[in-house]
């Protein structure tokens, strides 16, 4: 399969690269392409060779690793706070206890403490798994700058009020999107990223209604009726919680523009992925996706980059974990 690489203009890297500043982040300039070009020349390298080999034995972890980064991006900035593990911590929310992909995370970690003990960043790697699990299932390959540092703390309080719900609104995913410098056509963007992974059934059950004797009945009308009776058959009112269901039905492994035409077939999982054809403010938009690949992987590198730069730590702000699962003492 053929990967496209996505080199971005001179005067659209400046561009973006100025307007770090403009984001919830005072260090976020201090980000650099090939930042560890001499301090650690093999991290990109083996960041990709350990999603590579994760990937090639388990096709899911490619849609945990992008989610991982959404998940932690939105919650007080890239700052692999999410990876933290004990009480009270953003990992120990409810809405994130369906995370995935951090033994992958983990395993780069502890080849890069071999090669270049203390010099990558946990939040690096992060973002760039992130990258190139959207490569290796057939997305553009991209650069994006880095120098992040570890956040120290980790809140779980902090988590519901920064995290998409999937019964959300339009206007309620613009207000947060807003909250992070991301913009509208972001949010369209940014939400492609369910052209890959799955979700438990809870995650869209509000679309249906059990009657007394548990069967499920379709009640959101913007839901293809036929789409609705697959999913009502996977994800019976009994269901075990681990069952899951594929976000794209159609290319379920492969990162394309098919999302954008399952919204217009009223294929859309989530009621916050419906509501993108069916506002009139982002519906030409999903159309023009569908219609033109080429164009949503251009949009996806230039929104992706502004995700990864979301309220990045640097210098005091931060640190550069040991173990990715652990603050330093």
């Amino acid at each position: 399969m053929e990967t496209k690489l996505l080199v971005f203009s001179p005067q659209l890297l400046i561009l973006l690269l100025f307007s770090f500043a403009a984001f919830p982040s005072p260090s976020s300039s201090r980000l650099a392409f090939n930042f560890y070009g001499a301090s650690c020349p093999s991290a990109e390298f083996i960041v990709k060779n350990t999603v590579r080999s994760a990937s090639s034995f388990d096709p899911t972890i490619p849609g945990k690793l992008l989610r991982l980064l959404f998940h932690d991006c939105m919650v007080e900035g890239c700052d692999a706070s999410v990876l933290l593990q004990g009480n009270d911590t953003e990992r120990s929310d409810p809405a994130n206890a369906s995370l995935g992909g951090f033994s992958v995370i983990n395993s780069a970690k502890r080849v890069l403490e071999i090669f270049c003990p203390g010099t990558v960043s946990c939040a690096d790697i992060l973002a760039l798994a992130a990258r190139d699990a959207v490569e290796i299932v057939g997305g553009p390959m991209l650069q994006i700058p880095t120098g992040r540092r570890d956040g120290r703390a980790s809140v779980a309080s902090v988590v519901r009020f920064n995290i998409i719900d999937t019964s959300f609104s339009m206007d309620e995913m613009m207000k947060l999107f807003s909250s992070k410098g991301l913009s509208l056509d972001d949010l369209v963007i940014l939400s492609g990223a369910h052209t890959i992974g799955s979700a438990h059934c809870s995650a869209f059950s509000d679309r249906f209604q059990a009657d007394s004797k548990g069967t499920l009945t379709r009640i959101d009308t913007s839901l293809d009726k036929a789409y609705a009776n697959e999913l009502r058959k996977k994800c019976p009112s009994s269901v075990s919680s681990s069952v899951t269901v594929n976000n794209d039905p159609e290319t379920s492994f492969l990162f394309d523009n098919q999302y954008y035409r399952n919204l217009m077939a009223h294929k859309g999982l989530f009621q916050s992925d419906s509501v993108l054809f069916s506002d009139k403010r982002t519906k030409k938009m999903v159309e023009d996706l569908a219609n033109n690949q080429n164009s949503f992987f251009e949009r996806w590198g230039q929104s992706f980059l502004k995700l990864t730069i979301i309220g990045v730590k640097s210098d005091d702000e931060g640190e550069i974990r040991q173990s990715c699962e652990v603050a330093n003492g």
